[in-house]
């Protein structure tokens, strides 16, 4: 049997190849170009996010003991392992600026109106399912980040209203992280939520290929409903072009350079690097998220602690509401953006918005110094056991990674150089105990001579001690 008889006789059992080319060649309106190539590249790009992730799930363990070590195996050892977590890493963030982009070149040319404002709520959910796949395979790294990303999020969801804590305890499975917590997210990342990508990618093809193609704007073509149909259709009808290939073709070509460049990135510069291994006693962990939730991460740094309660779940839910029903409340009108000059301040606010808090992110003034260098020994200057103690647990506790001692340390924290003229011995030991704004309790994670010992050290930081130091 040749294969043609093969092809023959599938078609006449399935009808596929009828479908599927009636659905190719579907008529667009003409001048649909290189603006229109966004929405496809993103559908690429999560069809390389399910094929590399499948090779990676094949390999990783989703268990608090071994998912680390396991990463590390397909990092270095695995055949291809680097290449595609790099593959993957690589094509998360370039999920993430198609679908921006698709986003924006929507906003900006209206195709959000009539008829067409549920092709843009189904693309909203699908936006923030995205979001939910960054921040979930970011958790699966299951380092440092990981692990306080997924811990300063359930602190963040604790805080909105009625729904707080049971959000906190679903996204931690539990009233605290630890293995099972691993293994929801992992399931939420492998299947759960990719499930419900698939789902939300065919209903919005179904909605485009039901109400159309957005034609490109024109200024004095508004949007006139109920009308609008008719002239969609009459468009189509005398000037449309079938979508294969008259405007396939630049799909094909943008969609595999964005393959090319994403596996040229893997190659060249590999995943992200892996932290530390996750250690639950180093509390002041905060996490470094991946630039494309780094400028969130910062917004809520630099907010001022009384309103960051309000805003940290706030903010989210009137994004949520003002893209859901910025259709539903304006479905008419002119689309052309040099009628909407709105429309580009809003886009324009939001990019430099985003662009001045990812710099900011990235020099993360306000996030401990994990790296930060040990006090010297001029520094701590003293024949004295426990002071000399005090000094070695403020590195290994992390304390230092926060505060700033004598020009040493991170800013996180108030800086500690003349604590022991501020605060007394009881001061001290119940702060270090207890905690404070932005400051965990360290309590538990200390015994009685340790406490002692990091009260003496801290007692010992006074300026009559500075200026011994300084004269010698």
């Amino acid at each position: 049997m040749t294969l043609r008889a093969i092809a023959e006789w599938l078609e006449d059992r399935t009808g596929l190849g009828r479908v599927i080319g009636k659905l190719l060649r579907h008529p667009v309106p003409p001048g649909t170009g290189w603006l229109y190539v966004f929405g496809s590249a993103t559908l690429m790009a999560f069809l390389l996010q399910l094929v590399t992730g499948a090779a990676l799930a094949t390999l990783y363990v989703p268990a608090a003991g071994d998912a680390y070590e396991s990463l590390k195996y397909i990092s270095e050892q695995a055949m291809l392992g680097r290449f595609l977590r790099g593959m993957h890493y690589f094509g998360a963030s370039a999920m993430m600026i198609l679908i921006a982009m698709h986003a924006v070149r929507v906003f900006l040319t209206g195709s959000y109106k009539f008829p067409r404002e549920m092709n843009w709520v189904s693309g909203v959910l699908l936006l923030a399912l995205t979001v939910s796949m960054a921040f979930t395979g970011q958790v699966l790294r299951w380092d440092q980040d990981g692990v306080w990303s997924v811990v300063v999020g359930a602190e963040q969801a604790a805080r909105a209203p009625l729904v707080g804590r049971w959000l906190a305890r679903f996204l931690l499975s539990g009233d605290n992280i630890g293995g099972e917590t691993l293994s929801h997210i992992f399931a939420y990342h492998v299947f759960i939520i990719p499930g419900l990508i698939i789902g939300g990618i065919a209903l919005h093809l179904y909605l485009v290929l039901r109400n159309g193609v957005s034609a490109p704007p024109r200024v004095d073509a508004p949007v006139e409903i109920p009308a609008e149909r008719a002239k969609y259709e009459a468009l189509l009808a005398t000037r449309g072009v079938p979508f294969f290939p008259d405007a396939m073709w630049r799909d094909v070509v943008f969609g595999t350079g964005v393959l090319f460049l994403v596996a040229a990135c893997a190659l060249i510069f590999g995943p992200r690097t892996l932290g530390l291994p996750p250690d639950p006693s180093l509390l002041a962990k905060d996490p470094h998220p991946d630039w494309y939730l780094l400028w969130y991460f910062a917004l809520l740094a630099v907010l001022p602690p009384r309103l960051e309660d309000i805003l940290i779940w706030l903010l989210p839910l009137a994004a949520g509401v003002f893209l859901i029903a910025l259709p539903l409340r304006f479905p008419g009108g002119q689309r052309h953006p040099a009628r909407r000059p709105w429309a580009w301040g809003l886009v324009l606010t939001g990019l430099v918005g985003v662009a001045v808090l990812l710099r900011t992110g990235i020099r993360s003034p306000w996030t401990p110094e994990v790296d930060a260098k040990p006090l010297p020994a001029a520094i701590v200057a003293s024949h004295d056991s426990m002071v000399m103690s005090g000094a070695v647990l403020f590195r290994a506790r992390g304390c230092e990674a926060c505060h700033r001692v004598s020009g040493f340390g991170g800013h996180y924290g108030p800086d500690l150089t003349y604590v022991g003229d501020r605060l007394g011995d009881l001061d001290l030991a119940q702060r270090i105990e207890n905690g404070g704004h932005n400051m965990p309790a360290f309590g538990r994670y200390l015994d009685a001579t340790e406490l002692q010992q990091l009260v003496a050290f801290l007692k010992s930081r006074t300026r009559a001690h500075g200026a011994m130091t300084d004269a010698h």
